[in-house]
């Protein structure tokens, strides 16, 4: 460890017994209260500034919210701290603050290492936090170490000190900048990435960011006290607000429209984009016999292969329910295994094409089919997509929203809708409106990425995905190769990292979230150039249809829903262009959401449905952003499974456990197995119906937009229970408005007296009972929602649990 210096107090070596440690203490003070809380602070803090070992204080306020503040206290040492906690100074300090808070937490850190500039007067402190794995604490801190010589005489940057929290995998990196410009400036500045190379794979998952102004530090604790000058911010805006952006085309700013601009009420939710989320939100709401209009700004659909390739399993499942799986698989081509290269070796080699959890393989479609296949879906279904039609604004109250929108001839017109989708991608207009910001992730760190549609002259494994990596001894990432199979013989989408010297040509400016193409297409001596710095040697790329350079920046929204207002897609997470991850997370965000939109559109929806919007598909967004962000700047193949690895990233077993929508009776007690509360809901396959030939699957069951109620009985099950469940069966399609469907499903040997109101079918060879957990004697019930997801489950069959989960979800 280093001896961490300050300005005016030299600090015990951290990391050593009496090194330095930090204290943290977040507060919440009422509304209203701020000014009389940090006068209370200035006032204790004169008193704290005399405990023996106290070598600093501030106070800080969160940038992005007024009311919640930070108290940092720096001692010299562990047993200093402790002492503090029990003097009457710390109790004078709580006394003091105890009316004006809300809620408050603290922690305590050791201080592992630290840079110092100058003693300018800072005004901002950034906390960035991370976890690290169980044994790379040492290569963490060690390539820390490298990052802050590198660092050094950044403009703006006074300190910067790394701290960790004792025996938690927690680190901080907490800074002082002069002011938030002079971060921001770093942050979007690409050389920067040079700087903290080696931290990548740390930076990339697990992390968040914090800013906050500092208020006050009294000069009792060596450094003079910095009084913020300017008013308190109002609340932040998202990050690209205000900053120039090179070549981009300018957003348009809201503004009403002249009052003789005609107005269109004839919707009830208004769609704006028509990319795959866009169009799967448009499709189920369409299927539901919801009036929804698709406004997009684009003249003409997309004809080239710029954006995702991959189509993951799960989409695939919603696919064959929207009814389009078969054209998708006609038209594109299977990937069913990866092949990675680490600093030239090979490293991993799987194959998944004889994996049974799979419904349909891993297929390479490219975005332009994907958006055909579905515009002819929607189109089907009678709803048209209004192109060159761009949303300028948007107001909302009690009873819907009005948007602003303006044609391509600029004819500006009005439309009332009940609620509004924002899928208008990685520039979004709604995002804007909303002023949501990007949390965590690496939304800050840009990189200049090169695709190109090439063929290549190599021997790879048909259908495999093939990647190459390179790492640097000291941890830096240096190179990155992602070549992915297209419809064609030995044809590839290849992405790469832009080489230096056009990161340090053209690569240079600050950057809006998302994909953003500012530069003129790359030749096929660029593509040629990565194959051969980073593939196999002798290689050769001809045939170059299309190419592209752009700057990317990735990370997901503070949250996905205002009042009547959502964002989904590119709009709501950003990710970098490995694997397809943003579309098919995008359209698992529509399809999350459409149905729910739907029954609120029609009153049938329970107060809180649509906040679980938010509740299950931003923690699933954040996962896959980080995941993806592994992917595409780390080694990453990290799993021992590799089978579960590869169901985690076709997101077969992405999951809304957490969700406050789903549950269970008496904790699951009684399933010997199945799908837990939250879990995709499997196929089975082997179901019977009397007057069928064929057997059945229960995707034949819970196909369409109701959702399903699967009751199962089991052996010792007699006639009077049988019709108790018919009765409940009716009863629930009643009170949910004719949203649920129930199905019996009973095991061979049961005796079925004539039922009318519940149809039955048999599970003849015991696949139902086995993968749903239900064998043996007796009842079980299983809630699945129209988005394949298992909302409920109960063994026996309680009537009561049933009707409160439904509830939760549906009005009478």
């Amino acid at each position: 460890m280093t001896t961490l210096e300050d300005p005016a107090t030299a600090t015990p070596t951290a990391g050593e017994p009496g090194g330095a440690v930090r204290t943290l203490l977040r507060m919440r003070v009422r509304e209203g209260c701020e000014e009389q809380f940090e006068e209370a602070w200035r006032t204790a803090a004169v008193q704290i500034a005399g405990e023996p070992g106290n070598i600093r204080q501030e106070l800080m306020r969160d940038a992005e919210d007024a009311r919640t503040f930070l108290i940092v206290g720096e001692w010299a040492d562990r047993a200093a701290a402790d002492a503090f906690g029990r003097s009457a100074a710390r109790e004078a300090l709580t006394a003091s603050l105890r009316e004006l808070r809300e809620d408050a937490d603290r922690s305590t850190y050791e201080v592992r290492y630290g840079i110092a500039g100058g003693e300018q007067a800072s005004h901002v402190r950034v906390d960035i936090s991370t976890r690290v794995a169980p044994g790379e604490e040492e290569a963490f801190e060690r390539a820390y170490a490298v990052v802050t010589d590198r660092l050094r005489g950044t403009p703006g940057l006074i300190r910067e000190e790394l701290l960790r929290e004792p025996g938690s995998d927690l680190y901080h990196i907490f800074a002082e900048w002069e002011s938030d410009e002079d971060f921001r400036n770093w942050v979007d500045d690409p050389s920067h990435a040079d700087q903290s190379g080696p931290l990548i794979r740390w930076l990339s998952v697990f992390f968040e960011r914090k800013l906050y102004e500092i208020r006050f530090r009294p000069q009792e604790a060596g450094v003079r006290g910095v009084r913020a000058t300017r008013p308190a911010p109002a609340p932040a805006a998202p990050e690209t607000a205000g900053l120039p952006t090179p070549r981009a085309e300018p957003a348009v700013a809201p503004a009403p429209p002249p009052a003789e601009a005609p107005t269109r009420t004839a919707c009830e939710v208004l769609v704006v984009g028509a990319g795959p989320t866009g169009l799967t939100a448009a499709i189920e709401l369409a299927r539901r016999g919801i009036a929804v209009r698709v406004v997009d700004k684009r003249s003409q659909p997309a004809t080239q292969a710029d954006k995702a390739i991959g189509v993951h399993c799960r989409t695939m499942e919603i696919w064959e329910d929207q009814g389009i799986v078969t054209e998708a698989m006609d038209a594109g081509s299977w990937l069913h295994g990866q092949t990675v290269f680490v600093n030239g070796q090979q490293t991993h080699q799987v194959d998944w094409s004889g994996l049974e959890e799979l419904p349909y393989a891993h297929l390479g479609l490219p975005q332009y089919e994907t958006e055909r296949i579905l515009i002819a879906r929607l189109t089907s279904l009678g709803v048209p997509v209004d192109r060159g039609v761009e949303l300028t604004g948007f107001t909302q109250d009690d009873d819907g929203v009005t948007a602003e929108l303006v044609d391509a001839a600029g004819t500006r017109s009005s439309t009332r809708a009940q609620y509004l989708i924002g899928a208008d991608g990685s520039g979004s207009v709604v995002r804007e409106q909303l002023g949501l910001t990007f949390d965590g992730g690496l939304s800050m760190f840009p990189q200049l990425f090169m695709l190109g549609d090439v063929d290549v002259d190599w021997e790879m494994p048909p259908g495999h995905l093939v990647r190459w990596v390179r790492i640097e001894e000291d941890g830096d990432f240096t190179g990155m190769l992602v070549c992915v199979p297209l419809k064609g013989h030995n044809r590839y989408r290849v992405a790469t990292l832009a080489p230096q010297r056009l990161q340090k040509t053209i690569g240079s400016g600050v950057v809006p979230p998302g994909f953003w193409k500012e530069y003129d297409p790359p030749g096929l001596e660029h593509t040629e150039a990565a194959i051969d710095d980073l593939g196999p040697a002798g290689t050769t790329a001809s045939n170059l249809r299309w190419s592209s350079i752009f700057r990317v920046k990735h990370g997901i929204v503070d949250r996905y829903r205002t009042g009547r207002v959502f964002v989904a897609g590119d709009a709501a997470h950003l990710h970098p262009p490995a694997g397809g991850q943003g579309m098919n997370t995008g359209i698992q965000d529509a399809w999350n959401l459409s149905w729910k939109v739907a029954l609120a559109v029609r009153g049938q929806a329970s107060a809180g449905l649509l906040d679980s919007y938010d509740a299950e598909r931003r923690p699933a967004g954040k996962a896959i952003v980080d995941r993806a962000v592994a992917v595409a700047f780390t080694d990453e193949m990290d799993m021992d499974d590799e089978r579960a690895q590869f169901l985690l990233e076709m997101q077969m077993t992405m999951n809304y456990a957490g969700s406050p929508l789903v549950g269970e009776a008496a904790g699951g007690v009684g399933f010997t197995g199945g799908p837990l509360p939250g879990h995709r809901a499997p196929d089975v396959l082997g179901l019977r119906r009397f007057g069928v030939a064929h057997d059945l699957r229960l995707f034949d069951l819970t196909r369409g937009t109701h959702a399903t109620k699967l009751l199962s009985a089991g052996d010792g099950v007699g006639a009077d229970e049988l019709r108790g469940l018919e009765e409940l069966a009716g009863t629930i399609r009643d009170t949910t408005g004719g949203q649920v469907r129930a199905y019996l499903i009973a095991g061979p040997d049961v005796a079925v007296p004539p039922l009318v109101d519940l149809p039955v079918l048999r599970d003849a060879r015991g696949a139902f009972a086995a993968a749903y957990g239900t064998a043996g004697a007796g009842t079980a019930a299983y809630v699945v929602r129209p988005d394949g997801h298992v909302g409920f489950r109960t063994r026996p069959v309680s009537e009561q649990a049933l009707r409160e989960h439904l509830a939760g979800v549906f009005t009478g």
